[in-house]
């Protein structure tokens, strides 16, 4: 069953940072959105300002607008930004503050936890709901270190990783996920990050939530469990970051730790360098160096998947450069059938079966 819930986006829901928002704007078996909060995207459909779908679903400029917008009244405020560094700013704050005192209960990704923040607490405590603050690290005991037992996982498991953070490496596993299942295969996800929580994931941890020591502990104790629990024939896990990202690099624990078996790597060819790091100068490495990067880490890259339209013609170039320099499926998710990518999947889930 579905809570709904209104998002707060504020002025962030045509940028990269509105990425919580576009999850759960794409689908949440745990929330049902009734409306987003953005003063600058107000008057519009949320699904048509994200991938031209409408979804009935308004944008709008206030919370006071956003609890009116539809016939039943949400219970619950998600904070739908993933702003740099993670944290609140005055605004934000404000909105936030008003959904408490409008008896709503608060989900807050930020590194700032709302249920720390003395102002936002109090609200709470005055108007009897919950803040979640889902980046406030669980206690020691219940984390686990690894084992070496995911070793013994026979089912195929491929990660999504990216040249960056913010590049759609969630987006493209779920769209996996739903592909193998419509080929009738038995397909979860472990998710890695805020947003996958959000939507419902069944089976996973807060990559960014979790002390470094337990980070390969706790993703191969999702594995285990999906495992024990459901069996599937195949599972994706979603990457974080990047493996170069200097402000968080990411995704060695997935390579070192043996919860890979190959790679689906997400790039954004209209990105030159890090998101947020241009005016250091950190630029992005080329896909075959990443692939090479890899490699060396002891997986293979069995596809490219690229965030952004082929109609863009910097994404459609790149596109036709790699697929002439790669022996591997290069496609646009969002865009095309990822069909290729399946197939190399199944190749994969194939060579495990037999070996």
């Amino acid at each position: 069953m579905q809570d709904k819930a209104i998002v707060l986006a504020n002025r962030e829901y045509r940028t990269a940072n509105g990425k919580v928002a576009h999850g759960l704007i794409r689908g949440s078996d745990r929330f049902q959105v009734t409306a987003v909060v953005d003063p600058l995207a107000a008057g519009h459909d949320a699904g048509e300002l994200l991938d031209g779908r409408h979804r009935n679903i308004p944008v709008v400029a206030s919370v006071e607008e956003a609890l009116s917008a539809g016939n039943d009244r949400p219970k619950w405020c998600v904070l739908g930004v993933a702003p740099h560094g993670g944290r609140f700013n005055e605004e934000l704050h404000a909105a936030a503050l008003r959904a408490l005192e409008a008896g709503l209960n608060l989900v807050s990704g930020l590194h700032d936890w709302a249920g720390s923040d003395p102002v936002l607490s109090r609200a709470a405590r005055e108007n009897h709901v919950r803040i979640i603050d889902l980046r406030r690290p669980p206690p020691t005991e219940e984390l686990h270190f690894w084992s070496g037992e995911v070793g013994n996982v026979a089912i195929p498991r491929i990660a999504v990783l990216g040249m960056d953070c913010a590049i759609g490496k969630r987006t493209t596993s779920r769209i996996l996920v739903q592909g193998l299942r419509d080929r009738g295969y038995r397909a979860e996800m472990i998710y890695t990050g805020q947003t996958g929580w959000l939507q419902g994931g069944r089976y996973g941890f807060i990559f960014d939530a979790t002390p470094n020591d337990y980070v390969s502990g706790e993703l191969e104790h999702a594995i285990l469990r999906c495992a024990h629990e459901l069996g599937p024939d195949v599972m994706l896990l979603e990457g974080q970051s990047s493996l170069r990202n200097p402000s968080g690099p990411c995704g060695a624990e997935f390579l070192l730790s043996g919860a890979a078996d190959a790679v689906v790597l997400q790039h954004d060819p209209a990105r030159s360098h890090f998101d947020g790091l241009e005016s250091r100068g950190y630029r992005l490495p080329t896909v075959e160096d990443e692939i090479a990067l890899i490699r060396h880490y002891g997986v293979e890259t069995i596809a490219v998947t690229l965030h952004g339209s082929p109609e863009n013609a910097v994404v459609a170039n790149e596109r036709t450069r790699l697929r002439e320099t790669l022996d591997i499926p290069v496609v646009s998710p969002l865009d095309e059938p990822v069909d290729p990518v399946l197939v190399a999947i199944e190749t994969r889930m194939a060579n495990k079966t037999s070996a």
